[in-house]
Order: structure tokens, then sequence, then C-alpha cells
């Protein structure tokens, strides 16, 4: 396992620490309650951190 490998636990932190740190029912995002619109950052910070992790293998030449 490559050490960007583990860029990968960050949505998953993102996505479990949400209702600790993100639970703001009044609170509203582009009309989104706060939590739903953390959930929404966080898929994109999946495919984010996804296509990082694919760039950096494939400069590594490796194949995982």
């Amino acid at each position: 396992m490559r050490p960007h490998h583990w860029l990968a636990l960050l949505p998953l932190a993102a996505l479990l620490g949400a209702p600790f740190v993100a639970n703001r029912v009044e609170t509203t995002v582009l009309g989104l309650p706060f939590l739903l619109a953390w959930c929404v950052g966080a898929v994109l910070l999946t495919s984010a951190t996804m296509a990082l992790i694919h760039h950096l293998d494939r400069r590594d030449g490796g194949d995982a």
C-alpha cells in the first residue's frame, strides 16, 4: 500500500464526523439542511480524492 492511498480515509472521516460536527438543523446551505449539504460535500470530496489518488498512482507508474 502506497502512502497516498491513506488519502482515501479523508472522505470516510468527513462522513463519520458529520453527525457530531454538522448537526445544525436551523442552518441551510443553498436551501439544504447543513447536514445534507455536508454529505453532498463529502461525496464531492470522495470524487476529488479518488481522482487525486488515481493521478498519483499513474505518476508513480504503479500497477497498484
